[in-house]
C-alpha cells in the first residue's frame, strides 16, 4: 500500500520516496510514499515532478489509484525511472492550492444549499478556480442564485475552520446527512470513512484536498446556472482573490 500524505496533510508539497514498481504499458511508476492526489470526487489528479536523488527528473502528468496504490503517470516520451531509484515527489503547488480552494468553495456552496433548501447534490466537477455543482432543485432563478452566492460568501468570510477526520464506518454513518449526493457512492467494503467538516456549516464524507479555513478560499462568483433535467439544476462558479 502506498502511503499518501495528501489525505492527512493537504499542505505537504513534497516527500522523499523510492520507486517500488514500474508499468511500461501505462508509462507509470509506483512509489512507496507520495503527496499526489490521484483524482476522484470531481477533483482532478495532481501533476508535478519526480526529482532523482542522484540527478535527473521526470514530469508527472497525473496520478491514478489502483486498489490501495497510487501510480504516477510520467510524461510521454520519457524513460521511466528504475526500481529502487530514490526521488523526491514534488507537487505543482500553485495548481494544487487552486484546486484546494475550489473544492472547499464547492463544499461551502453545498453546505449553504443544504442548510437553506435541503437540496441533495446530483453531480459536480472542478478545474483550478472554477467548478460546477448540480442540485435537486425543481426550479431555479437569478434571484435564488444571487441569494445563494451572497450566503456562500458570508460563510467564506466567517473564516470557518475546515477539519479532516477519518472515522470507523459505523461511527461515520451514524452522522445524519453525511452523504450529500443523491446516490451513495461509497463502496460497501470501506472500513473507514474520511470526512470534511466546515465547522458550524457542513459535515460530509469526502476524499479530496481542502484549505484549512474558509477565508483562504477567497471569494466565489456564480458565473451561470442552467437546467439539466426536471429536478436537476446546475450552478457554475469561479473562485477569485479578495
Amino acid at each position: 500500500m502506498s502511503e499518501n500524505l495528501c489525505y492527512t496533510d493537504a499542505y505537504a508539497r513534497d516527500v522523499d520516496a523510492v520507486v517500488v514498481e514500474t508499468d511500461a504499458d501505462a508509462n507509470a511508476v509506483l512509489l512507496d510514499r507520495t503527496v499526489f492526489y490521484p483524482g476522484g470526487g470531481g477533483q482532478p489528479a495532481d501533476s508535478g515532478l519526480l526529482v532523482g536523488a542522484a540527478g535527473g527528473s521526470w514530469r508527472v502528468t497525473g496520478a491514478k489509484k489502483r486498489d490501495d496504490d497510487i501510480w504516477h503517470t510520467i510524461e510521454a516520451g520519457s524513460e521511466l525511472s528504475a526500481v529502487n531509484t530514490r526521488v523526491t515527489a514534488e507537487l505543482e503547488w500553485d495548481r494544487r492550492h487552486e484546486l484546494m480552494r475550489t473544492h472547499s468553495a464547492l463544499h461551502v456552496l453545498c453546505g449553504v444549499v443544504w442548510r437553506d433548501h435541503q437540496a441533495s447534490v446530483t453531480g459536480g466537477n472542478m478545474e483550478p478556480l472554477s467548478g460546477r455543482m448540480d442540485f435537486e432543485f425543481e426550479t431555479m432563478s437569478g434571484d435564488l442564485v444571487g441569494e445563494i452566492e451572497k450566503h456562500v460568501n458570508e460563510e467564506i468570510g466567517a473564516d470557518r475552520e475546515i477539519l479532516v477526520s477519518i472515522l470507523p464506518r459505523e461511527e461515520a454513518f451514524a452522522i445524519p446527512d453525511l452523504i450529500r449526493t443523491k446516490v451513495n457512492l461509497l463502496p460497501e467494503g470501506i472500513a473507514e470513512i474520511r470526512t470534511i467538516e466546515i465547522v458550524g456549516l457542513d459535515l460530509q464524507a469526502d476524499g479530496g484536498t481542502h484549505v484549512a479555513r474558509t477565508s483562504e478560499i477567497g471569494r466565489v462568483r456564480v458565473t451561470g446556472y442552467e437546467s439539466k433535467g426536471r429536478i436537476n439544476k446546475r450552478i457554475r462558479i469561479e473562485v477569485v482573490n479578495v
